[in-house]
């Protein structure tokens, strides 16, 4: 694992539509995983303006949400669905065949995990994830606690996801389970972006680079990956200890 400090959001965030464009040039028919919520927000924007400014080819890659939150329609304002339609799928124009996400009102959620799993593996894996960091220190909805072991999975949410998840909705939801990537998945990509800025996140990201590798503080994984990066800006950076 490495970290990347960049000046402000908008720079990382640049950084991360070009390693997204980048990747997409190498591998026309790479497998990406992003999550929703406000980090990865910019890069998908980026991304989007990137690939019609420079006429690059999205017909052949295939993206996969990362989690999503159990008991809410694709329609749903805030809904992790309801994000990826207006950040990537609308504005590329993919087909149905170009990406999966999870169906959080399946009454077999199990089976959910099971076809992810599937469409994963069938893929090749993942060749890059971008993902974000909880204020708990969860990654995708890998909440402390959570089996380091697990492929996807559903999972009871933490009060702490469920506090901060409220922001996202214009309407009251209730916000009990989610569905998710397991960690294993994020240790088998290929490579991974951990998103983060401002300084509310300068304490996680300290425990995430310099914590012990625990359960109880999931993204402290991310010290384990060989070509994992950190891409965070000054601000969260702040709390590091400076080699």
């Amino acid at each position: 694992m490495q970290t990347a400090i960049f000046s402000d959001y908008t720079i990382l965030s640049e950084y991360t539509a070009n390693e997204m464009i980048k990747l997409i040039e190498q591998n026309p028919t790479a497998l990406l995983c992003i999550a929703s919520g406000d980090s990865p927000k910019m890069a998908c924007e980026l991304f989007c303006q990137k690939v019609k400014e420079q006429n690059i080819d999205t017909s052949r890659f295939f993206f996969v949400g990362l989690d999503e939150w159990v008991g809410l329609s694709s329609e749903t304002f805030g809904s992790c669905h309801n994000d990826f339609q207006k950040r990537l799928i609308q504005p590329l124009g993919l087909s149905t065949s170009q990406y999966h996400l999870f169906n959080a009102l399946s009454d077999d959620l199990q089976n959910e995990c099971e076809i992810m799993d599937a469409i994963i593996k069938e893929k090749g894996g993942i060749d890059l994830m971008i993902v974000g960091i909880g204020m708990n220190g969860h990654i995708g909805f890998n909440e402390p606690g959570v089996d380091f072991n697990l492929l996807s999975h559903v999972i009871n949410l933490d009060e702490t996801t469920v506090t901060v998840g409220k922001k996202y909705f214009r309407q009251e939801v209730k916000l009990e389970k989610g569905i998710t990537l397991g960690l294993v998945h994020l240790l088998n990509s290929k490579k991974v972006l951990l998103l983060a800025n401002g300084e509310r996140k300068a304490a996680v990201i300290k425990k995430a680079v310099d914590g012990e590798i625990t359960n109880l503080f999931p993204a402290s994984i991310m010290q384990r990956h060989e070509n994992g990066l950190i891409v965070i800006d000054n601000k969260a950076a702040s709390l590091l200890t400076k080699s």
